[in-house]
């Protein structure tokens, strides 16, 4: 059974989610600050988390970073802040999506539906290719990838970005592919979620990420990856 991690100081929202989520099979643990929410997910572990940004002890990006010290488990914000670069702060700390309040439940669901489905592992009988460039190796069964002898860290959806670029190595993937492929459907337009994620990938793999040679952007198209 997935378990849902909630952390939000707004009562009524809290308990719309825990009803919602718990009708359709979900385990729920429910926080109201930051720093409860950092100890019920070191002692609960759960499969995602759904964070509101307004948070009455720290900011919700510092619950972010907390996380991400220890753990890959996809992060949904729920949050009233509306502008782009709080919504870029929050994915440049590796949450993986955004909901901006007031929300529908159905859309929430479907992100959250989308965000587990991203972070689950791969089944038996993948794909067991392997894909080796200069700097660093990726394995797509394991979904795993070794830099300098040393397993990078990356987020769900750090990995699914990769993955599709991987298996279309060497072709043009679009923008709205990738959003559409990555995020869902109803994401054709978020290319600021792919220029924060594109950095991050150049961080974590690109031995010079400002002069990048795998991950190669092609102005108002989109991006390709070079092995």
């Amino acid at each position: 059974m997935t378990r849902v991690l909630v952390i939000d100081d707004e009562p009524q929202i809290v308990r719309a989610l825990v009803i919602n989520l718990r009708a359709r099979k979900y385990e729920v643990d429910a926080a109201h600050d930051g720093t409860s929410a950092l100890e019920l997910a070191a002692a609960r572990h759960p499969d995602v988390v759904v964070l509101d940004l307004g948070l009455p002890d720290m900011d919700g990006v510092e619950v972010i970073k907390g996380l991400r010290g220890w753990t890959r488990v996809p992060i949904i914000v729920l949050s009233a802040r509306h502008a782009s670069d709080e919504k870029v702060d929050a994915l440049d700390a590796g949450a993986d999506d955004y909901v901006t309040k007031p929300f529908g439940m159905d859309e929430l669901l479907a992100r959250l539906r989308a965000a587990v489905r991203r972070a689950a592992p791969a089944g038996p009988g993948g794909d067991d290719a392997v894909l080796e460039t200069d700097s660093f190796t990726v394995d797509l069964a394991a979904k795993k990838v070794v830099r300098d002898g040393a397993d990078v860290r990356l987020t769900p959806t750090e990995w699914h970005l990769l993955e599709v670029l991987v298996r279309n190595a060497g072709r043009l993937v679009s923008q709205k592919q990738l959003l559409r492929e990555v995020w869902g459907p109803a994401y054709g337009t978020e290319t600021n979620y792919l220029r924060v994620y594109m950095a991050q990938l150049r961080r974590k793999l690109e031995g010079d990420p400002a002069h990048p040679r795998h991950f190669i952007t092609e102005p108002g198209m989109g991006y390709r990856f070079e092995a």
